[in-house]
């Protein structure tokens, strides 16, 4: 009866699984979207997260934690400390949202910040005057896109499921690349992987 059971939530969760993905694959099909891949998301969790402890490992702070009867309080540089952690993942996945989706590129580097190509050119026909309809109202045309929003979303999903890995990165395998110490060896299966090895130089559309 168990085995039934067993069997049967996994029928369910296949079926949903299966039904999410026809769902994305019409999305696509009608309105361009094409959301981010697990490997996407964890690769741009990792760019980013990597990206912050850059900018707060730059001090030489020291910090005092923990209590004593002598007053003596335990010393401990900031840029090896938990708080520095703490602090680097409150609000990563947000730095997500500066992102925009560059359709002309075929790869991951199809999310990156900056204007993408398709943009610029639509906004220099709006300085000529040309009146360009795209179904949403100008002030709109750079606010986060559909594929954006839901990529921070997986962020927050990784990195709620994987924040122990993080913490053991973070205080013993930092020779590491994250990308590769936590999406290759960690989240992804082998041969989904494939994004951590783009480059800078996008794929195109010919």
């Amino acid at each position: 009866m168990r085995a039934l059971c067993v069997a049967v939530v996994f029928l369910g969760a296949t079926t949903l699984s299966a039904q999410a993905a026809a769902d994305e694959s019409v999305e696509e099909a009608l309105y361009g979207v094409k959301y981010a891949s697990r490997c996407e998301a964890c690769k741009y969790l990792a760019v980013e997260l990597e990206a912050r402890l850059g900018e707060t490992g730059k001090t030489h702070d020291v910090i005092e934690t923990g209590y004593s009867l002598d007053g003596k309080r335990k010393r401990k540089k900031y840029a090896v400390s938990e708080l520095r952690l703490v602090e680097s993942l409150d609000g990563v996945c947000d730095r997500l949202l500066e992102y925009n989706i560059h359709k002309e590129r075929k790869d991951s580097t199809r999310f990156a910040k900056g204007t993408s190509t398709t943009f610029r050119t639509l906004h220099g026909l709006v300085a000529k005057g040309v009146k360009v309809d795209l179904g949403i109202p100008y002030e709109l045309w750079d606010s986060p896109s559909a594929e954006v929003t839901q990529l921070k979303s997986q962020c927050e999903a990784l990195l709620e499921q994987y924040e122990a890995d993080i913490e053991r990165w973070y205080f013993g395998s930092q020779e590491e690349p994250l990308a590769t110490y936590l999406c290759r060896h960690r989240v992804l299966r082998k041969g989904d992987a494939d994004c951590l090895d783009d480059s800078g130089r996008a794929k195109t559309e010919l």
